[in-house]
């Protein structure tokens, strides 16, 4: 071993002794951050059983006023859209239209993750200014716009989660991240038949059964 090497693998040694010492005594900087100092950022709901949602009520009644006051500006009086600021009702069975209409009652999954995007991004002047009442109120009027809750409903944590969202089963569960670890296939991969739906590719003449035009 080379005078260079030996030196260089007791300058190695040196800083992974005291990278360990430094582990074991700390940097007397800092402190553990509390459960109190970070309930403020863990305001994320689950979307499925509803976990996170906070105590509290709010009608329908009050929605609707809450909502007049504080989002009809932007979406509408009756959450039909204003400009260029979307709509939040209607658009039921247009999803597989050429111009989708992407709603709360159309498109939404998860019912009590409305409260989270609503007491997370909104009003968009101040977003996070409504108490939990507030938003379980807005909650309310927006699901009676959906023809999802009655006029005279209260919503409340457990009523939440029992709405099931119209499109609830038109998302692909499971880890959205890609596969990265799976292998090509290199022969013998078609099971099947193929089946060509799109009516763009018959057009053109370039699906497995048909010659492009000349």
């Amino acid at each position: 071993m080379s005078r260079f090497s030996s030196v260089l693998l007791a300058i190695l040694g040196v800083l992974a002794a005291s990278a360990a010492a430094a582990q074991q005594v700390g940097y007397g900087i800092g402190h553990k951050i509390t459960d109190a100092q970070i309930a403020p950022w863990n305001i994320d709901i689950s979307g499925e059983d509803g976990k996170g949602l906070p105590p509290g009520t709010g009608s329908v009644a009050d929605g609707e006023k809450l909502y007049v006051q504080q989002c009809a500006s932007c979406h509408g009086e009756f959450g039909e859209g204003n400009g260029r600021w979307p709509e939040l009702m209607g658009g039921q069975g247009t999803l597989r239209h050429e111009d989708p209409r992407k709603t709360i009652g159309s498109f939404w999954p998860w019912a009590p993750t409305i409260f989270d995007y609503v007491r997370r991004t909104m009003p968009f002047a101040a977003p996070q200014s409504l108490d939990d009442n507030e938003t379980y109120a807005i909650v309310a009027y927006l699901l009676h716009l959906n023809d999802l809750l009655p006029a005279d409903a209260v919503l409340d944590a457990k009523s939440l989660t029992a709405i099931k969202m119209p499109n609830r089963d038109g998302f692909i569960a499971g880890d959205p991240r890609p596969d990265v670890r799976a292998e090509q296939c290199m022969k013998d991969c078609r099971k099947g038949p193929v089946t060509v739906t799109s009516d763009q590719a018959k057009s053109l003449g370039v699906t497995p059964t048909q010659r492009p035009k000349d």
